[in-house]
């Protein structure tokens, strides 16, 4: 049996081979939240937060984090990121703050883990730079919303 016939058996971990897909422009779109106390929200928004500029610094890690995905989940494909855009909301309504990530890129293979990726270490780099004054914050909906490219075509969540 040779060595690459034995790392592709039924039930064996390896990386889906996509060589013969055709490059097309793929885009996928994420979201979360992370809930918090009034408070913390409030010192976010003002920019009072002893540590600065907590959503700008998030917004960096999420852009950081899209384009390290590969190191990070072990049988994701590294990809060209052609295009990386994190935003960040304070919504007082909801004592939250809200996510979004749009990873865009031409290749063989889609951007949803990286769409993914960059919104979950976002709202983990808000929850590290305020765990200090508010512990009990909640990462939630951590969710794809859309994508599109490739040979599935498009998909969107309809809730």
């Amino acid at each position: 049996m040779s060595r690459l016939t034995h790392f592709n058996r039924a039930g064996e971990a390896h990386m889906v081979d996509v060589g013969e897909k055709a490059e097309t422009r793929r885009v996928a779109v994420a979201e979360g939240r992370i809930l918090m106390a009034a408070e913390t929200l409030r010192l976010i928004a003002a920019g009072e937060h002893r540590k600065g500029d907590v959503l700008g610094v998030a917004r960096v890690a999420g852009i950081m984090a899209a384009k390290k995905t590969a190191e990070l989940v072990p049988l994701c494909h590294p990809l060209m990121l052609s295009k990386v855009e994190v935003a960040l909301e304070a919504l007082s309504h909801a004592d939250a703050v809200s996510c979004t990530a749009r990873v865009e890129t031409v290749s063989r293979t889609g951007v949803e883990m990286e769409a993914l990726t960059a919104v979950q270490v976002a709202l983990l780099t808000v929850y590290d730079m305020c765990k200090a004054v508010d512990r009990g914050m909640t990462m939630t909906n951590i969710r794809l919303v859309e994508k599109s490219g490739g040979r599935s075509g498009s998909w969107r969540r309809e809730d």
